[in-house]
């Protein structure tokens, strides 16, 4: 996405990508869609945060010292957003510029996942490279190995479809049933497998677990 940027001291009207220049005074017009829906989307998105973090427009005023009736009339497309009231914003929201102007998406929002086989386990991802979590389906065959816990930053979080899955946490031995999850921080030392028969679950990982989970699949 582009957008066509303004420079009142010169006149000049020049495109410009999504890492935009601070210079002040520079207007912000979004032109990539005709119907005006991507302004209305960057719009809708600053009043989602303001929302989603339980802020008033009082309360963003003041971390912003913009005034309320100024951000009120941003949010319902009254004014037109400027850099130097944009980039205050986002940090009041703790986003920045190019993720709130990113127009980037897929057309096919569906995940058609790909199995792959490894050491007993088959695993399907549930979701895109380079999101911030990673999610996945997993079917583990029962193993008489014994448990081999891992350390590493971040949260696990996993719910059983089918089956048992034992969750060696610490000193502890967990049994999680079908219809039950565990969610546990991964400082801890941890390792799951299937009890007595077939188990499927679900898995999610936050950022740190992604990688140190990656990483362990790619040493094995």
């Amino acid at each position: 996405m582009f957008v066509h940027a303004h420079d009142p001291r010169n006149g000049s009207q020049f495109a410009h990508p999504l890492l935009l220049n601070s210079q002040e005074g520079i207007r912000l017009t979004f032109v990539e869609h005709d119907d005006g829906s991507f302004d209305r989307l960057v719009r809708a998105r600053l009043r989602g945060l303001r929302r989603a973090k339980g802020l008033s427009l009082d309360d963003l005023a003041a971390r912003t010292h913009l005034s309320a009736s100024t951000i009120s009339r941003i949010e319902t497309g009254k004014r037109t957003i400027s850099l130097d009231m944009l980039q205050p914003l986002c940090r009041a929201l703790q986003t920045d510029v190019a993720s709130l102007l990113d127009d980037t998406s897929d057309d096919d929002v569906v995940i058609r996942p790909v199995a792959t086989r490894a050491h007993g386990h088959t695993t399907w991802p549930l979701s895109r490279s380079g999101s911030g979590v990673i999610a996945l389906k997993m079917r583990m065959e029962p193993s008489t190995d014994e448990p081999d816990p891992q350390v590493h930053p971040g949260h696990d979080w996993f719910f059983v479809l089918s089956g048992v899955v034992e969750l060696t946490l610490g000193d502890r031995t967990i049994p999680v049933e079908a219809g039950e999850a565990a969610e546990f921080s991964t400082m801890t030392p941890h390792a799951i497998r299937a009890r007595g028969e077939t188990a499927e679950l679900l898995m999610i990982f936050d950022r740190d677990g992604q990688h140190a989970h990656l990483e362990n699949r790619a040493g094995d």
